[in-house]
């Protein structure tokens, strides 16, 4: 679940550090302005290879997300904000791992909530950030830390970002429960409670991202994005069964402790005509998990008429599987690490949809609307609906 949650965020919003920072350079030093960001989400999915019961059954899962930014510009060098949203979940494959339907797991609730600091170096294009961060569900806790630094070259046709993210996540449950109040316990599946199925219950992540972005001319702009992930830990989920052949009793899901990503992006933006901005991007994936994946993707930011545009997209991506993941009762009881979560199979998926924007005129505190529709479908049959709505205002004031 926290995955699909992980991928839907990142879905609707731009990079904190990267709209921060364009921004911040075009104020003046005599206005103070704050952004006030309001984003609410419905997210409906299903399919039918749930990991929670071992590769087959339901994984409908409803979502409802709502957030909203605070983006405080005290004077051209510097830069507040902070984010609070709570996401409210309803789920029926994480309702198996009791069997019990409408149990306590079928809904779940996160909160969480980030602040930071962004600061321009004057007479320079340099700037650097930070923003730690908090989530809250009921079976994790997670802590992290973002740090970045921005620049680029006194023309502003070049600019580059080095992002560095850390988590830290405590697996167990209980903090939300009105009995304990406290972390107690992993959640393994209710048949499968009877032995302790893993020692540790963190999982540390570390991500290095980098940025550069060069202007080619003035319809053109090329951005290359390398990275490297790296986690270590329990990364398995401790309510993933696994069934193996020939056997009636499943085991909880085992994957290694460490793992280690290499993405690389490269995102090439157009004009085509006056109106209209092709946006194409291309990332490859590789993890020593086995897994490599290619993802193509193409917007068409159109402009209707000043205060009105429409953005069509669409993204196609492609995944060799781990060597780790076999399908419901195919795995086989000598091998040391085993799952059947098919978020870690062989696929390919498409995704397309729309956006609308809609930009007042200048005298509104109301600075822009939009809304954004996807719907998403994979070859292993799991697809969703999802719809977004972004207000965006803003006040300015001398001081």
């Amino acid at each position: 679940m926290h995955k699909i949650l992980s991928v839907l965020i990142l879905g609707c919003v731009v990079p904190v550090s990267f709209a921060f920072s364009q921004k911040s350079r075009k104020r003046e030093e005599h206005w103070r302005t704050t952004d006030i960001n309001f984003l609410t989400t419905y997210y409906k999915q299903d399919g039918n290879h749930s990991a929670v019961t071992g590769g087959t059954g339901t994984e409908d899962l409803t979502v409802f997300i709502n957030s909203l930014d605070v983006i405080h510009h005290a004077d051209s060098l510097n830069t507040f904000f902070f984010n609070i949203g709570m996401d409210v979940i309803t789920s029926a494959s994480t309702d198996k791992i009791d069997f019990i339907v409408s149990s306590a797991s079928r809904r779940d609730t996160r909160f969480y909530a980030q602040s930071g600091y962004q600061h321009l170096l004057k007479g320079t294009q340099n700037m650097y950030g930070i923003k730690p961060s908090f989530s809250l569900e009921s079976d994790y806790l997670s802590w992290g830390l973002n740090f970045w630094w921005s620049g680029g070259n006194q023309n502003q046709t070049s600019n580059y970002t080095v992002n560095f993210q850390g988590y830290i996540d405590d697996l167990r449950w209980g903090r939300l429960s009105k009995k304990f109040r406290r972390p107690v316990s992993l959640v393994y599946p209710e048949e499968l409670r009877d032995k302790k199925w893993f020692d540790i219950y963190m999982r540390y992540s570390y991500n290095l991202s980098l940025e550069w972005q060069h202007d080619i001319n003035k319809r053109m702009r090329l951005g290359l994005f390398p990275g490297v992930a790296i986690q270590h830990g329990l990364l398995s989920t401790p309510f993933h069964r696994v069934y193996y052949k020939d056997s009636l009793r499943a085991v909880v899901e085992n994957l290694p402790r460490n793992r280690v990503k290499l993405p690389f992006g490269i995102q090439w933006n157009t004009f085509i005509g006056s109106r209209t901005i092709a946006k194409m991007y291309y990332r490859f994936y590789w993890d020593d998990f086995g897994i490599t994946g290619h993802t193509f993707s193409l917007e068409l930011p159109i402009e209707i008429f000043p205060q009105l545009s429409l953005t069509p997209f669409s993204r196609l991506y492609t995944q060799q599987s781990s060597r780790y993941f076999k399908p419901y009762k195919v795995h086989l009881p000598t091998e040391e690490f085993y799952t059947s979560d098919y978020d870690l199979s062989n696929f390919s998926s498409f995704k397309f949809g729309f956006g609308i924007t809609y930009s007042p005129l200048p005298k509104y505190d109301l600075r822009k609307w939009s809304v954004r529709y996807a719907h998403y479908s994979r070859s292993d049959g799991l697809h969703f609906n999802q719809i977004s709505s972004l207000f965006q205002f803003e006040k300015a004031r001398k001081k």
